[in-house]
């Protein structure tokens, strides 16, 4: 979901009075929130889960706090490149990221200790990150098909990542690049189908370049580009994110979404504390607060993120879009995050040089 293009995040995040107030203003804070002296700079990525943060998981959190909280949106990477150029100095209280740049910073230290608090123990083992980070949902990769494409051209339903090397699919099929987590998943999946794994990724790299390379149509990384490219008939099958795919099947388009009988790979979207960190306290309140049930049904509800908090019930007809339970969210795969941040700029490289060229 992240490209590694980040440059522009890496200039310091400054804002004057004007930019607070035109900030505020696009917030939509209530009354009271909009005159509170104390503001709370909370960073995640844009889109469908910005409005949800901003309309139906923020307004509720100033009110209880008496603080105004400015959404800082940014994919993943954008968001650490901005945290490392403040680094010290931090803007941002508190940082919200898919999990591989999460332990990317917190190798870089720029995470404080996550606060004591009954809701931690309500959670999925796999959640804590960390003592410093934690899950706060889940999504899963795996693979999204047309389903009437399918259907009109006598197709079996994939079922599995070799699915994604048959030459049916060729120029139809979407596949993210290695900067984006749906892309590094599938580079890793294929090693360890090839026989390697993420500390020998050279079967994946193999794998990408002559047995699905053909098949693509597009490296897409921009998830709107992708659901454009699925709604317009170019492609009609890519690696998708369980959140995403309920975000395209809600337009009521005919995606199909399904794990690989090998298994769907788990993602997470995690949160920390930045340090230094001028409202500690506010923000390990806000974590906690997402990690409460009423906000993680919200998240499910409304962006298809999975529940890390066991407590959470979900209606059947949510539950079944997303990785829901222990025994969906035990069955994913998880990937070695940290073997694999410290080649990840080398992968970069080697990716767009020997697969997307």
């Amino acid at each position: 979901m992240n490209s590694l293009n980040a440059s522009p995040a890496a200039q310091p995040f400054r804002l004057n009075r004007l930019s607070i107030a035109v900030a505020v203003s696009l917030i939509g804070f209530g009354s009271s929130a909009a005159f509170a002296d104390t503001t709370l700079y909370v960073a995640g990525v844009g889109g469908s889960t910005e409005q949800m943060y901003k309309t139906k998981v923020i307004p509720a959190f100033e009110k209880q706090h008496d603080v105004k909280v400015i959404y800082v949106a940014g994919n993943s990477t954008e968001t650490l490149a901005k945290l490392q150029a403040q680094k010290g100095r931090q803007q941002i209280n508190v940082a919200m990221m898919d999990d591989g740049p999460m332990y990317q910073a917190l190798q870089m230290g720029l995470c404080g200790k996550l606060s004591d608090a009954p809701v931690y123990k309500d959670l999925y083992p796999l959640a804590r990150l960390s003592p410093e980070a934690t899950g706060i949902g889940v999504v899963a990769t795996g693979i999204g098909y047309n389903e009437d494409a399918f259907k009109k051209r006598g197709w079996t339903p994939p079922d599995s990542w070799e699915n994604l090397t048959d030459p049916r699919y060729k120029q139809l099929l979407g596949m993210p690049p290695v900067t984006n987590t749906y892309g590094l998943h599938t580079l890793v999946e294929m090693a360890r189908l090839r026989g390697g794994g993420e500390k020998n990724i050279d079967p994946g790299f193999k794998a990408l370049k002559d047995e699905i390379g053909p098949n693509v149509l597009a490296w897409v990384s921009a998830p709107g580009e992708m659901d454009g490219m699925m709604q317009n008939g170019d492609v009609v099958m890519a690696v998708y994110g369980s959140g995403r795919a309920v975000a395209l099947q809600s337009t009521g388009f005919p995606l199909k979404f399904i794990y690989p009988k090998e298994g769907g790979i788990a993602l997470q979207v995690a949160a920390c504390g930045v340090t230094p960190n001028a409202q500690p306290e506010l923000s390990q309140a806000f974590i906690q607060y997402v990690l409460s049930p009423e906000v993680q049904t919200i998240q499910a509800r409304e962006n298809g993120f999975a529940p890390v908090n066991q407590t959470v019930t979900l209606a059947p007809e949510i539950a079944a879009r997303m990785p829901y339970g222990q025994e969906k969210v035990n069955a994913l795969i998880k990937v070695d995050w940290d073997t694999i941040n410290p080649q990840r700029s080398e992968w970069t490289t080697r990716w767009n040089r020997t697969v997307e060229r």
